[in-house]
């Protein structure tokens, strides 16, 4: 590529509220890959970017220079059409350990490549792994050789996929500018386009537990990586989801395993089914299959089935007992009435609290710990009852965990009623 491009024009150009080229573009992603562009640069075209944005074709540009940087897995080889999951993450969103074999019972191959839970917002890898013996990590020919067998896995992305992204984003995590919606679009759309999927199925979360808290910029994200999404070539579709309240009744790791497990034995709070059902059928339909039998397949055992063939194959046991913490305290409901709030955000920053997540990428996180919801809002309560377990292997952490749950609910007189959103709340194709 021709080195005829200087950074500094590059971030001048942004700041001052021009469109860059594409091979603006191309070139500093490639220099910055390379080394040839410093940190301190792309922070810096980093901010130029929250504060300006980019229209339709530098994004688009911006994600192809990201694919470019690194590998691209093809699945064209399998006998099934490919359709994959990406949540923006929650609180509770334990969506893609039923979804994945779920839609695997429809001869459509999932491949889902996760990632670790940072901050209040847990990680998939970490929740499965708190299966004993369950590996995160497989060769690519291990992953084909399952996407054939099983037809669904869930593993780590390999280092090769997009490395530009990996890059920028650990520099956006320290420079305040993970915010920019060309850049959170770009980050994903670029492992996802990369990873070669056939068919795409966003789940952007809104509300105080997600990323996005307000329609607008939920709306705007998902409509972004629609677009990059349908440019390359990957039917894509997404749904705008309630992330003002926790989904299902459990946050951390063992404890949404444990209630994933339900969910595929027909059973499990009505939330996660709706949406683990919604998702599938958004997928299936995306790959050309028919979703109408979805509901059936979580009820009849074909879908449990399938998540006992996924979890062996990698080396999980599916009948192991699940860690447990060795710690637990109880939250009682100050006075009878209704639960009209119960904050996804506050309840996810106990959870991390209570060890169930990592401040750090290095840091190391508690299998059994976490929180047990008993209520939902809109359920009747009385003073005395039990609002939320607490469980952790080191109880000195309850005093904060605690701290963070101060707030984190509402318990008005009888007769009140919630002001919640519904689950799904719109549908961007």
């Amino acid at each position: 590529m021709s080195e005829n491009f200087d950074a500094v024009d590059v971030i001048t150009a942004k700041r001052d509220k021009h469109e860059l080229s594409d091979d603006q573009i191309r070139w500093v992603i490639d220099a910055y890959t390379r080394g040839a562009v410093a940190d301190e640069q792309m922070s810096s075209l980093a901010m130029a970017v929250l504060l300006n944005g980019m229209n339709r074709r530098e994004i688009a540009t911006w994600t192809a220079a990201m694919i470019a940087s690194g590998e691209r897995m093809d699945f064209s080889s399998l006998s099934r059409p490919t359709a994959d999951k990406h949540s923006t993450g929650g609180v509770g969103d334990k969506i893609t350990l039923p979804l994945a074999p779920l839609v695997a019972v429809f001869d459509v191959a999932v491949p889902q490549l996760s990632g670790r839970g940072l901050g209040h917002t847990g990680g998939t890898l970490d929740k499965l792994e708190s299966i004993p013996g369950w590996k995160a990590d497989l060769s690519n020919e291990a992953m084909m050789r399952q996407l054939d067998d099983v037809g669904a896995v869930i593993c780590a992305a390999g280092t090769g996929l997009a490395p530009a992204d990996k890059k920028l984003y650990a520099l956006r995590d320290v420079t305040g500018t993970v915010e920019a919606i060309p850049l959170i679009a770009s980050s994903i759309m670029s492992k996802k386009i990369a990873e070669g999927t056939g068919a795409l199925v966003l789940d952007v979360k809104v509300g105080s537990g997600a990323f996005m808290k307000n329609r607008e910029d939920a709306t705007e994200l998902a409509r972004t990586m629609v677009e990059l999404g349908t440019d390359a070539g990957v039917r894509t579709v997404a749904l705008l989801t309630n992330m003002q309240t926790p989904l299902g009744l459990t946050a951390g790791n063992a404890l949404e395993v444990r209630e994933s497990i339900e969910v595929l034995a027909g059973g499990g709070p009505e939330d996660v089914v709706e949406l683990t059902v919604r998702l599938a059928q958004e997928m299936l339909q995306a790959a050309g299959r028919d979703g109408d039998d979805v509901g059936a397949a979580l009820k009849d055992g074909r879908a449990m089935d399938a998540w006992r063939r996924m979890i062996a194959a990698q080396g999980g046991d599916p009948d192991a007992e699940l860690p447990v913490a060795k710690h637990t305290e109880e939250i009682l409901a100050p006075a009878d009435g209704v639960l009209t709030q119960l904050d996804a955000y506050a309840v996810g920053v106990a959870a991390w609290r209570l060890g169930a997540g990592r401040a750090r990428k290095e840091d190391p996180v508690q299998a059994g710990a976490g929180i047990e919801l008993h209520f939902k809002p809109g359920a009747t309560v009385r003073g005395g009852e039990k609002l939320m377990t607490l469980h952790t292997d080191t109880p000195e952490k309850f005093e904060r965990a605690k701290e963070a749950l101060e707030g984190g609910f509402t318990i008005a007189p009888e007769g009140s009623r919630p002001d919640l959103l519904p689950l799904v709340i719109d549908r961007i194709s």
